[in-house]
C-alpha cells in the first residue's frame, strides 16, 4: 500500500498529521506541496478547496488534518487511548478538535500566519483576543490533568500542539500559561515526536 501525506513542512496543519504518523510508526511518503502544487489540476483532483493536508492511503483519498487524525486512529489504532470509544471520552476529544478549528485556527495559528507567511485577513486584534481565550481555558484545564481531553494524550493533543507552541512566531506569548508550556513539553517527550521545522 502506498500511503502519501501531501502538505508542507511549515504547515501546523499538516504537521499535527505527520506527528500522528511517526506515533503510529505508519510508514509514508511526503509530497511537498506549495501554493503552485495546489492550484494544479493534479492536486485539485485530490481536494478542490486546494488545501493541505491531503493523505492518500491506499485507495483512500482524505482531506482535513482533523478529519485525517480521526481517520488514521479509527483505522490504525482502534481501541486505544489516541480517540476514546465510549461516549463522554469521544466528546472530549471531539471539543477540542472543534477549538483546534476554531480559536485556534483563527488565533494563534492566523498570527502565525500573518507574521511569516500572509495576511490571512483576520484582524490581528482579534487573533491575539482568540488566543487569549483559547489558551487562558487550556491553562485552567492542565491545571488539573497532563492532557487536553483524557488522562493520557489523545488526537485532541496533536490537533492543538502545533499551533499553540508556535505561538510565540504569531506574537502571542506563552510566559503566562506555564501549564501550557509544561503540556508542550510533554507532547515533544512523546516516542517518535517530530518537530516543526523553524524555517
Amino acid at each position: 500500500m502506498t500511503r502519501i501525506l501531501h502538505g508542507t513542512r511549515l504547515s501546523g496543519h499538516t504537521h499535527r498529521v505527520l506527528m500522528f504518523l511517526h506515533f503510529l510508526d505508519l510508514p509514508h511518503e511526503f509530497a511537498d506541496s506549495p501554493a503552485a502544487v495546489r492550484a494544479a489540476p493534479a492536486f485539485r483532483a485530490l481536494n478542490p478547496l486546494g488545501q493541505i493536508p491531503v493523505l492518500q492511503d491506499g485507495d483512500v483519498v482524505l482531506a482535513d488534518s482533523n478529519a485525517i487524525l480521526v481517520y488514521l486512529a479509527k483505522r490504525y489504532a482502534a481501541g486505544t487511548a489516541w480517540l476514546p470509544e465510549d461516549p463522554v471520552g469521544a466528546a472530549r476529544v471531539q471539543r477540542w478538535l472543534s477549538l483546534a478549528a476554531g480559536e485556534i485556527a483563527f488565533g494563534p495559528a492566523s498570527a502565525r500566519i500573518c507574521k511569516r507567511f500572509y495576511d490571512t485577513g483576520v484582524p490581528a486584534a482579534l487573533s491575539q483576543t482568540l488566543a487569549g481565550r483559547v489558551l487562558g481555558l487550556m491553562e485552567g484545564e492542565l491545571a488539573a490533568r497532563d492532557w487536553l481531553a483524557a488522562a493520557v494524550p489523545t488526537i485532541a493533543d496533536l490537533a492543538c500542539y502545533s499551533y499553540v507552541a508556535h505561538a510565540p512566531e504569531g506574537g502571542i506569548a506563552l510566559d503566562a500559561y506555564p501549564h501550557v508550556q509544561a503540556w508542550i513539553a510533554r507532547v515533544q517527550a512523546l516516542p517518535g515526536f517530530v518537530a516543526l521545522p523553524a524555517e
